[in-house]
């Protein structure tokens, strides 16, 4: 039982196929597969560091590096230690 589950937990998603609409997947390779892993925890680590009231804010952005360049441009200056 607990095989099946775990089997069922990581199915991949398949989207919805509409009538005569064409998606289009992108080959990803590991070596992309891992930069865009790196890509999110850095926007998550970046995330955490914005006090509550502030994320709202900052959540539209999905790209690390122009999330840090919006939060200096909000705070300031990050120092570097």
């Amino acid at each position: 039982m607990d095989q099946d589950f775990a089997h069922m937990v990581a199915a991949p998603k398949v989207p919805m196929l509409k009538p005569g609409v064409t998606t289009v997947m992108p080959i990803t390779s590991a070596k992309d597969k891992a930069q865009r892993r790196l890509e999110v925890k850095a926007r998550s680590t970046l995330m955490m560091g914005i006090p509550n009231e502030h994320q709202l804010m900052f959540n539209s952005i999905k790209d690390a590096k122009l999330l840090l360049e919006a939060v200096e441009k909000r705070f300031g200056e990050i120092l570097d230690y």
